[in-house]
Protein backbone atom coordinates (compact mmCIF):
# COMPACT_ATOMS: atom_id res chain seq x y z
CA UNK A 1 0.00 0.00 0.00
CA UNK A 2 1.53 3.56 -0.84
CA UNK A 3 2.68 5.86 1.54
CA UNK A 4 2.56 9.87 1.13
CA UNK A 5 4.75 11.94 3.40
CA UNK A 6 4.42 15.40 4.18
CA UNK A 7 7.55 17.20 5.90
CA UNK A 8 6.93 20.35 8.18
CA UNK A 9 10.42 21.87 7.94
CA UNK A 10 12.13 24.19 10.93
CA UNK A 11 15.47 25.40 11.48
CA UNK A 12 16.75 22.82 13.78
CA UNK A 13 14.45 20.04 13.20
CA UNK A 14 12.19 18.86 10.62
CA UNK A 15 8.69 16.46 11.64
CA UNK A 16 7.96 14.15 8.90
CA UNK A 17 4.11 12.57 8.63
CA UNK A 18 2.05 9.88 6.53
CA UNK A 19 -0.95 9.03 5.74
CA UNK A 20 -1.79 5.30 3.36
CA UNK A 21 -3.81 5.74 0.14
CA UNK A 22 -6.73 4.54 2.61
CA UNK A 23 -6.20 8.17 4.22
CA UNK A 24 -5.32 6.68 7.73
CA UNK A 25 -2.40 8.53 9.23
CA UNK A 26 0.85 7.23 10.14
CA UNK A 27 3.10 7.43 13.23
CA UNK A 28 5.12 11.17 13.60
CA UNK A 29 8.97 11.35 13.24
CA UNK A 30 11.19 13.83 14.48
CA UNK A 31 14.26 14.45 12.97
CA UNK A 32 17.13 16.17 13.49
CA UNK A 33 18.28 18.74 10.38
CA UNK A 34 21.80 17.12 10.74
CA UNK A 35 22.80 15.69 7.24
CA UNK A 36 23.99 12.26 8.37
CA UNK A 37 20.85 11.50 10.30
CA UNK A 38 18.37 13.55 7.95
CA UNK A 39 19.83 11.09 5.40
CA UNK A 40 19.92 7.47 7.84
CA UNK A 41 16.09 8.59 8.19
CA UNK A 42 15.19 9.03 4.15
CA UNK A 43 17.16 5.65 3.62
CA UNK A 44 14.27 4.16 6.04
CA UNK A 45 11.30 5.10 4.04
CA UNK A 46 10.52 3.14 0.49
CA UNK A 47 12.60 3.97 -2.69
CA UNK A 48 10.77 6.55 -4.51
CA UNK A 49 8.72 7.81 -1.77
CA UNK A 50 6.90 11.44 -2.44
CA UNK A 51 7.75 13.74 0.27
CA UNK A 52 5.95 17.68 0.41
CA UNK A 53 8.23 19.42 1.81
CA UNK A 54 7.19 22.90 3.19
CA UNK A 55 9.37 25.61 1.22
CA UNK A 56 10.81 27.18 4.38
CA UNK A 57 14.48 29.45 3.88
CA UNK A 58 16.68 25.84 4.53
CA UNK A 59 14.97 23.61 1.89
CA UNK A 60 17.72 23.56 -1.01
CA UNK A 61 19.74 21.02 1.27
CA UNK A 62 16.99 19.01 1.98
CA UNK A 63 15.32 18.44 -1.37
CA UNK A 64 19.31 17.59 -2.28
CA UNK A 65 19.35 15.14 0.24
CA UNK A 66 15.66 13.34 -1.19
CA UNK A 67 17.03 13.28 -4.79
CA UNK A 68 20.09 11.89 -3.71
CA UNK A 69 18.36 8.71 -2.29
CA UNK A 70 16.09 8.24 -4.74
CA UNK A 71 12.97 10.16 -3.29
CA UNK A 72 10.19 12.38 -5.53
CA UNK A 73 10.30 15.55 -3.36
CA UNK A 74 7.47 18.20 -3.89
CA UNK A 75 8.11 21.67 -2.94
CA UNK A 76 4.84 22.91 -1.05
CA UNK A 77 3.14 26.75 -1.68
CA UNK A 78 2.88 27.12 2.35
CA UNK A 79 0.53 29.72 2.26
CA UNK A 80 -1.79 28.11 0.62
CA UNK A 81 -1.72 24.85 2.05
CA UNK A 82 -2.05 26.60 5.21
CA UNK A 83 -5.56 27.80 3.98
CA UNK A 84 -6.11 24.42 2.18
CA UNK A 85 -5.77 22.31 5.55
CA UNK A 86 -7.94 24.68 7.14
CA UNK A 87 -6.11 24.67 10.66
CA UNK A 88 -6.94 26.94 13.13
CA UNK A 89 -4.16 25.09 15.99
CA UNK A 90 -1.23 25.06 14.29
CA UNK A 91 1.23 22.31 15.35
CA UNK A 92 3.91 19.67 13.47
CA UNK A 93 1.94 17.23 13.84
CA UNK A 94 -1.39 18.60 11.85
CA UNK A 95 1.19 20.69 9.22
CA UNK A 96 3.24 17.25 8.38
CA UNK A 97 -0.23 14.82 8.14
CA UNK A 98 -1.53 17.51 6.31
CA UNK A 99 0.66 17.92 4.38
CA UNK A 100 0.79 14.43 3.07
CA UNK A 101 -3.48 14.41 3.03
CA UNK A 102 -2.81 16.67 0.49
CA UNK A 103 -0.88 15.01 -1.24
CA UNK A 104 -2.63 11.74 -1.24
CA UNK A 105 -5.43 14.12 -2.25
CA UNK A 106 -4.41 15.47 -5.78
CA UNK A 107 -4.59 18.66 -3.99
CA UNK A 108 -1.20 19.44 -2.96
CA UNK A 109 -0.06 23.70 -3.92
CA UNK A 110 3.29 22.97 -5.15
CA UNK A 111 5.67 25.11 -6.55
CA UNK A 112 8.39 24.70 -9.00
CA UNK A 113 11.71 22.98 -7.69
CA UNK A 114 14.50 23.83 -9.93
CA UNK A 115 16.86 21.43 -10.80
CA UNK A 116 20.13 21.15 -8.90
CA UNK A 117 23.09 22.62 -11.38
CA UNK A 118 20.52 25.76 -11.60
CA UNK A 119 20.05 26.69 -7.91
CA UNK A 120 23.85 26.28 -7.63
CA UNK A 121 24.16 29.02 -10.32
CA UNK A 122 21.75 30.87 -9.15
CA UNK A 123 23.83 32.28 -6.75
CA UNK A 124 26.40 34.26 -9.15
CA UNK A 125 23.89 36.87 -10.49
CA UNK A 126 22.21 37.24 -6.49
CA UNK A 127 25.59 37.66 -5.77
CA UNK A 128 26.09 40.17 -8.16
CA UNK A 129 22.46 41.91 -7.24
CA UNK A 130 24.14 41.86 -3.57
CA UNK A 131 27.19 43.60 -4.74
CA UNK A 132 25.47 46.48 -6.52
CA UNK A 133 23.01 46.64 -3.85
CA UNK A 134 26.11 47.67 -1.80
CA UNK A 135 27.52 49.76 -3.99
CA UNK A 136 24.66 52.00 -4.77
CA UNK A 137 23.89 52.70 -1.03
CA UNK A 138 28.16 53.43 -0.46
CA UNK A 139 27.11 55.89 -3.59
CA UNK A 140 24.66 57.33 -1.78
CA UNK A 141 26.08 57.91 1.35
CA UNK A 142 29.18 59.83 0.00
CA UNK A 143 27.13 61.70 -2.27
CA UNK A 144 24.75 62.57 0.66
CA UNK A 145 28.30 63.56 2.78
CA UNK A 146 29.46 66.06 -0.32
CA UNK A 147 26.10 67.95 0.02
CA UNK A 148 26.41 68.35 3.62
CA UNK A 149 29.30 70.46 3.31
CA UNK A 150 27.89 71.98 -0.31
CA UNK A 151 30.97 70.15 -2.11
CA UNK A 152 29.91 70.30 -5.78
CA UNK A 153 31.17 68.50 -8.84
CA UNK A 154 29.32 69.60 -11.22
CA UNK A 155 32.06 69.27 -13.65
CA UNK A 156 31.75 65.57 -14.39
CA UNK A 157 28.48 63.89 -15.12
CA UNK A 158 30.04 60.98 -13.26
CA UNK A 159 31.41 61.43 -9.41
CA UNK A 160 32.96 57.86 -9.54
CA UNK A 161 34.08 58.28 -12.81
CA UNK A 162 37.63 58.20 -13.93
CA UNK A 163 37.56 61.83 -13.83
CA UNK A 164 35.01 62.40 -11.38
CA UNK A 165 37.20 60.31 -9.18
CA UNK A 166 40.62 62.57 -9.62
CA UNK A 167 38.67 65.62 -8.74
CA UNK A 168 36.56 64.24 -5.74
CA UNK A 169 40.19 63.41 -4.73
CA UNK A 170 40.96 66.55 -4.79
CA UNK A 171 37.93 68.08 -3.14
CA UNK A 172 37.15 65.65 -0.29
CA UNK A 173 40.76 67.56 1.24
CA UNK A 174 37.76 70.14 2.49
CA UNK A 175 35.93 67.86 4.40
CA UNK A 176 36.62 67.81 8.44
CA UNK A 177 39.25 65.37 9.19
CA UNK A 178 37.19 62.65 10.71
CA UNK A 179 34.39 62.71 7.97
CA UNK A 180 37.19 62.93 5.08
CA UNK A 181 38.67 59.65 6.54
CA UNK A 182 34.74 58.15 6.56
CA UNK A 183 34.54 59.03 2.62
CA UNK A 184 38.23 57.77 1.60
CA UNK A 185 37.41 54.60 3.52
CA UNK A 186 33.87 53.88 1.22
CA UNK A 187 35.79 54.79 -1.84
CA UNK A 188 38.46 51.87 -1.18
CA UNK A 189 35.47 49.75 -0.10
CA UNK A 190 34.00 50.62 -3.71
CA UNK A 191 37.35 49.75 -5.43
CA UNK A 192 37.41 46.35 -3.87
CA UNK A 193 33.40 46.18 -5.04
CA UNK A 194 34.31 47.26 -8.65
CA UNK A 195 36.62 44.32 -8.72
CA UNK A 196 34.44 41.90 -7.12
CA UNK A 197 31.12 42.65 -9.49
CA UNK A 198 33.90 42.63 -12.07
CA UNK A 199 35.05 39.01 -11.15
CA UNK A 200 31.33 37.80 -10.41
CA UNK A 201 30.35 39.04 -13.81
CA UNK A 202 33.17 37.00 -15.27
CA UNK A 203 32.58 33.99 -13.39
CA UNK A 204 28.73 34.27 -14.58
CA UNK A 205 30.75 34.16 -18.57
CA UNK A 206 32.51 31.14 -17.83
CA UNK A 207 29.95 29.00 -16.13
CA UNK A 208 26.60 29.84 -17.86
CA UNK A 209 26.24 28.95 -21.32
CA UNK A 210 24.44 31.28 -23.48
CA UNK A 211 20.99 29.50 -23.96
CA UNK A 212 18.18 30.22 -27.03
CA UNK A 213 15.86 32.22 -24.14
CA UNK A 214 19.26 34.42 -23.00
CA UNK A 215 19.72 35.53 -26.70
CA UNK A 216 16.05 35.93 -27.42
CA UNK A 217 16.00 37.92 -23.87
CA UNK A 218 18.46 40.54 -25.14
CA UNK A 219 16.33 41.55 -28.32
CA UNK A 220 14.04 43.29 -25.72
CA UNK A 221 15.42 46.73 -25.16
CA UNK A 222 17.57 47.45 -22.19
CA UNK A 223 18.25 43.63 -22.03
CA UNK A 224 21.96 43.03 -22.06
CA UNK A 225 23.68 40.04 -21.33
CA UNK A 226 24.10 39.87 -17.39
CA UNK A 227 19.69 40.83 -17.25
CA UNK A 228 19.36 38.39 -19.56
CA UNK A 229 20.88 35.66 -17.34
CA UNK A 230 18.75 37.03 -14.60
CA UNK A 231 15.68 37.02 -15.85
CA UNK A 232 16.62 33.54 -17.71
CA UNK A 233 17.55 31.60 -14.50
CA UNK A 234 14.74 32.96 -12.45
CA UNK A 235 11.74 32.13 -14.99
CA UNK A 236 13.47 28.82 -15.32
CA UNK A 237 11.82 26.47 -18.05
CA UNK A 238 9.47 28.79 -19.24
CA UNK A 239 6.69 25.82 -20.51
CA UNK A 240 6.06 24.97 -17.04
CA UNK A 241 3.58 28.05 -17.43
CA UNK A 242 0.15 27.52 -18.59
CA UNK A 243 0.41 30.91 -20.56
CA UNK A 244 1.69 33.89 -20.67
CA UNK A 245 -0.50 35.05 -18.44
CA UNK A 246 0.69 33.13 -15.49
CA UNK A 247 4.17 34.68 -15.74
CA UNK A 248 4.40 37.41 -13.65
CA UNK A 249 5.71 40.78 -14.79
CA UNK A 250 7.31 43.97 -13.82
CA UNK A 251 8.02 46.89 -15.63
CA UNK A 252 11.52 47.17 -16.54
CA UNK A 253 12.17 50.42 -14.90
CA UNK A 254 11.28 48.66 -11.31
CA UNK A 255 12.85 45.04 -12.55
CA UNK A 256 16.26 46.79 -13.10
CA UNK A 257 15.81 49.23 -9.48
CA UNK A 258 15.46 45.72 -8.01
CA UNK A 259 18.55 44.02 -9.26
CA UNK A 260 20.56 47.30 -9.05
CA UNK A 261 21.19 47.29 -12.76
CA UNK A 262 21.05 50.61 -15.45
CA UNK A 263 17.93 50.28 -17.77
Amino acid sequence: MKTYYGCDAHKRYSVFGSVNERGQPGALHKVDNHRPLFRRFLTSLPLGSSIAVESVGNWYWMIDEMEEVGHNPILVHAAKAKLMMGQINKTDKLDAQGLARLLRNGTLPSVWIPPRELRDQRELPRLRMALVRVRTLLKNRIHATLSKYVIQLDEVSDVFGVGGRVLLKERVEELPPQTRQSVNVQLEILDHLEEEIQATEDQIKAVVAATPEMKLLMTMPGVGPILAVVLAMEIGDVKRFPGPEHLAWISTDVYFAKLGLRS
